[in-house]
């Protein structure tokens, strides 16, 4: 038996051999869709880079940036307080003596007894004195009687050469004798006018209102006339309302004292009070030893609160004549080739200035020479500032009120 051979039969295509693109399409896509993906990275890649270089530049300049804090140069307008230390004296003190010599009768106030001007204080009795001037009363009283017998005559003798009865020399003789007589008429006035005037101060009155400070008489103690070591002293008499302090301000601010500028008073045992006076006078000179200014201040003392001899402290508010230019203490650097202090300069650049320096008004000082009005100032300088290195410039912090300046001298 012949078998017959059948050729074989395709096999039927499978349904995923049916859905494959066409060999052709992958062929062109494929590459596309590789270098899409290659610029896609390299884009991102190349951001990324200039982002972590932006990040590097901006850290650099943040860590190699000097930033300091400036003050700008300004004339002070501000008033400086000025405390200089005083005595408070009476505005008038006298010490009384006796004026002819004698003994006390009586005397009629103590120390701390307040009197009025012209109130009788003491008696003094001068027996001697008064004898004197009886003397003296009986002496004038005889030169009235020679006188008027001198003028009685001169004036017959007058009448008498005019009749041409007696010769010119005569009457001459006459009138010159009357020109005695009233001369010691005139003499013998004076001596009682002296006399009684002695008498007088037995009378010891107040020369002027106050408090008696020292009484230096008994009853019956001998006194004797003068003044100082010569004279007995009787009575010291304070008036201390109102009441004196004399200080001597320094030469750099005598210009700024003014007549009639008010003034504060402490007292170290009157520290709940405050007092005010003012400047009532200057002397107009320097001392040229001490090169200050001798000042009157008088405050006013009606409740006798402040006593004669206390200590004081006298405090000026000074506007000075020519505004100086202040800067803060912090600013300066006192090195061993001068005082400096950084500048910053238009550019931004640092400079050390060479600057004269005043006076010290503890949180700010006075610059005499060196730097100009609106120079702006390193508020702390440091060692790292150096020559010309570029900084940025902030404006310091204002200062707080009550960080101005004082000065005591």
């Amino acid at each position: 038996m012949v078998t017959e051979l059948k050729p074989p039969r395709n096999p039927p295509e499978s349904t995923t051999e049916r859905r494959r693109p066409p060999l052709n399409r992958m062929a062109i896509w494929a590459p596309l869709l590789i270098v899409l993906g290659l610029a896609i990275a390299l884009t991102f890649g190349i951001w990324r880079h200039m982002q972590e270089e932006r990040q590097r530049e901006d850290f650099k300049k943040k860590t190699s940036e000097v930033v300091v804090e400036f003050v700008s140069v300004k004339p002070d307008d501000q008033p400086h307080e000025l405390t200089l230390p005083g005595n408070i004296a009476a505005v008038e003190e006298a010490t009384l003596y006796a004026r002819s010599n004698g003994y006390i009768g009586r005397w009629l106030v103590d120390i701390g007894d307040r009197v009025k001007q012209g109130q009788l204080l003491a008696e003094i009795e001068t027996p001697e004195v008064v004898q004197q001037l009886m003397q003296a009363q009986g002496a004038f009283k005889q030169s009235q009687a020679n006188f008027e017998i001198a003028r009685v005559t001169a004036q017959r003798w007058k009448e008498l050469f005019e009749k041409k009865v007696v010769s010119s020399e005569e009457n001459d003789q006459k009138q010159a004798t009357l020109n005695a007589a009233a001369a010691n008429l005139a003499a013998a006035k004076a001596t009682v006018g002296q006399l009684q005037q002695l008498v007088a101060y037995n009378q010891v009155t107040a020369p002027f209102p106050g408090t008696i400070t020292s009484r230096k008489i008994d009853v019956g103690a001998l006194v004797s006339a003068g003044s100082g070591g010569a004279g007995t002293p009787l009575y010291s008499l304070a008036r201390t309302d109102p009441v004196d302090i004399y200080v001597r301000v320094p030469e750099a601010n005598a210009p700024s004292i003014k007549d009639g500028m008010p003034v504060e008073i402490d007292v170290q045992e009157l520290k709940q009070r405050q007092f005010v006076g003012k400047v009532l006078r200057n002397s107009r000179a320097l001392d040229f030893q001490s090169r200050t200014l001798l000042t009157e201040v008088r405050i006013e003392n009606h409740d006798g609160t402040l006593l004669a001899g206390m200590y004081a402290q006298v405090k000026f508010s000074l506007v000075e004549a020519t505004t100086p230019l202040i800067i803060p203490s912090t600013a300066f650097v006192f090195r061993g080739t001068g005082t400096q202090v950084v500048v910053i300069a238009d550019d931004n650049k640092v400079h050390w200035q060479r600057v004269t320096v005043g006076r010290d008004f503890g949180t700010r000082m006075e610059v005499t020479g060196g730097l100009k009005e609106n120079a702006r100032v390193v508020a702390n300088p440091t060692d790292d500032l150096r020559e010309g290195l570029v900084v940025t410039p902030k404006p310091a912090a204002p200062e707080k009120p009550g960080d101005g300046s004082s000065s005591s001298n």
